[in-house]
């Protein structure tokens, strides 16, 4: 899709992403659309309730682009580390709700009751234009998530994908329930909520270690490097953690006691320009002491 320019500025980069949430709601309604009408003609269960579940999707885009939006406001006085953290909320809200899905899923397979709907052509056809949406939205949505490097859309990504399984179950379910073999819907059923809750998972994973300040940086490989830094006696504290997509530093060097604040300005300097260079990291802060030992 050309609707978005290849190159994206970094100042434009939360505008792009919410433009490409934008296209995905708007793509999910007219898919929430056909749905609910093959969904109501047949009488079939399933695709209804495929129906609902897009029209969750709506909901989730209007709330991921207004999150993202209020992700990317600079910091403040409540938020002094920024806001990005919001994506990553976002992104465990995804986990959720694939969670969530895959649940109602099984047990909805487990529940169906042996119905046979309706199968004309023309609403299979309808179905089949469905499917072949969502798999465009989820390929175009992962290039773009890679591009701009967002958890956000790698997450929606891996939701829209799971809709594409979703909407495959449901077709070739409600397609040999007509046949007369429903038990192979449940089958069918059974495997995809599997494959969903992986990709849950996957994503509860991505989240998790942001949430809980996980470091960002191998606390022995940083304080390595910062003791190769001539002036820098000992490193006492090294803290690292991810803000959204961004990682920060927080040390405390210890420097010879007898050296004038400009020397020990100098050396920090140099730490930064070394961890820069070494883990492309901008946003680090560093307090020097005198050195005791």
């Amino acid at each position: 899709m050309g609707l978005i320019s290849d190159k994206i500025t970094e100042g434009g980069r939360e505008k792009a992403i919410r433009r490409i949430i934008f296209l995905e709601g708007m793509a999910n309604f007219a898919v929430l659309s056909v749905k609910a009408v093959v969904g109501f003609t047949t009488g079939s269960m399933a695709i209804i309730g495929d129906a609902l579940h897009s029209l969750t999707d709506v909901a989730n885009n209007i709330v991921a682009w207004a999150i993202v939006k209020h992700a990317q406001k600079p910091a403040d006085r409540e938020h002094p580390y920024g806001h990005h953290k919001f994506e990553t909320l976002a992104v465990l809200g995804l986990a959720v709700l694939l969670t969530v899905l895959a649940f109602e899923l099984a047990i909805n397979a487990i529940r169906q009751v042996d119905k046979v709907p309706n199968a004309a052509p023309w609403e299979l056809v309808l179905m089949i234009g469905v499917l072949l949406v969502n798999i465009s939205l989820a390929t175009w949505q992962r290039v773009w998530a890679n591009k701009l490097e967002s958890d956000i859309l790698q997450a929606d990504a891996s939701h829209t994908f799971a809709d594409v399984l979703t909407t495959l179950v449901v077709i070739v379910g409600w397609q040999l329930s007509a046949m007369g073999y429903p038990w192979l819907d449940k089958l069918c059923a059974l495997g995809v909520a599997g494959f969903i809750f992986y990709l849950a998972f996957e994503l509860f994973r991505k989240a998790a270690p942001i949430l809980v300040d996980e470091y960002a940086v191998d606390p022995e490989q940083l304080s390595e490097k910062v003791m190769q830094v001539e002036g820098v006696d000992k490193v006492s504290r090294v803290r690292s953690r991810w803000i959204g997509n961004h990682a920060t530093v927080d040390l405390i060097i210890c420097v010879a006691p007898n050296l004038s604040t400009q020397v020990a300005h100098q050396i920090c300097d140099q730490v930064e320009e070394s961890i820069e260079k070494e883990f492309s990291i901008s946003d680090i802060s560093i307090h020097v002491e005198p050195n005791t030992d």
